[in-house]
Formats: structure tokens, sequence, C-alpha cells
């Protein structure tokens, strides 16, 4: 079973990409070649292991995948943070999970988010790769109101191989994300 949004890009994006910049090669195309989700728990994962406990469950929940926990590199006094403490979580998506997180992110997740304009159009890095910041994990359906301790926010980064920006926001346009006008 191919995932939707993955039969989208073969059929639809990729030839009109193929089209619109004028590549010699299929294998020019950019495509998504993954997406990162990090939560980063900062100070009050410090004493407390219950606050990584429930941080893991919703990103498992979200993304369908069990999250690494992110240590802290090195010791900041100010922060009260010593080298190895849990400081966050992180999931790697590829392959079929990648495009069903995609495409439930697109299309049920972010029309959730209250006074939803679309996101931003500027947030890419200069090499294809766009970046997404979420206040709350609630807008996700996976996630009930009932079971959160807390609500926290999470990043989304999603890695393309496209060269420039402009060919990723026209990838991610066209796989249907939902950019402000």
């Amino acid at each position: 079973m191919v995932p939707n949004m993955k039969a989208k890009y073969t059929a639809d994006v990729a030839p009109a990409l193929m089209k619109k910049f004028q590549y010699k090669s299929t294998m020019q195309i950019p495509t998504i070649d993954k997406v990162v989700v990090n939560v980063g728990c900062g100070k009050e994962a410090n004493g407390n292991a219950k606050v990584i406990e429930s941080v893991v469950r919703d990103i498992a929940a979200i993304t369908g995948q069990k999250p690494v926990v992110t240590h802290a590199k090195k010791s900041v006094a100010n922060f009260k943070l010593r080298e190895g403490m849990p400081v966050g979580v992180k999931v790697t998506l590829r392959h079929d999970r990648m495009w069903e997180f995609l495409d439930r992110l697109f299309n049920v997740a972010l029309p959730r988010v209250r006074d939803f304009r679309g996101i931003n159009g500027d947030a890419f890095d200069g090499r294809g790769n766009y970046a997404l910041g979420l206040k709350e994990q609630l807008i996700f359906p996976e996630i009930s109101y009932d079971q959160i301790d807390k609500v926290r926010g999470m990043d989304i980064v999603i890695c393309t191989t496209a060269q420039t920006d402009e060919e990723a926001k026209e990838l991610l346009t066209l796989m249907g994300a939902p950019f402000e006008k």
C-alpha cells in the first residue's frame, strides 16, 4: 500500500517540477529526503524523569516511531545543566512513515491550529530545507487533551534534495503545504 502523499508526488508533483525547472534527468527532480521532529524539554526535564517519558509517549503517538532521547553535550552552570542530562527527544522519519506524517501534518494537524492563515514561506535555510515550529502538540488527532501533563511545542524540519529554496518551496507547495498567501 503506497501512502497517498507518495503517490501524489510520483504522479503529479515530479512531472510538474520537471517541466517547470527544465531538468535534463529525472534524478535532478527534488524530493523529500527526511523529516526530523524535535521536542526540547530544557530545565523541566532536569529533576523529573516523568517529563521525558510523557514527551516520548506523545511523539511516539504522533509519528508512529520510537523517539531517541537527546542528552546535553556540555555542562552549563547558569541553566543548572550537567553534561549527559536528558534535554529532549527527536525522531527522524524516512520513507513511508515520513510520507504519512507529512500527509497528516498538512491535511489534518495544521488546519486545526487556531486562527490558521498558513505557514511562513520564508523559513528555508538556503539549501532547500524547511523548518517549522509548532506551539502545541494538541493539534495532532492522536493526542487527547486528557492524557497530556503540559502543552509543549515541537520543531519539524523537512529536509529535501532541492538545491535552492525556490525549488524546495515549489516542491512543498505542490505537495500541499499550506503556505500563507
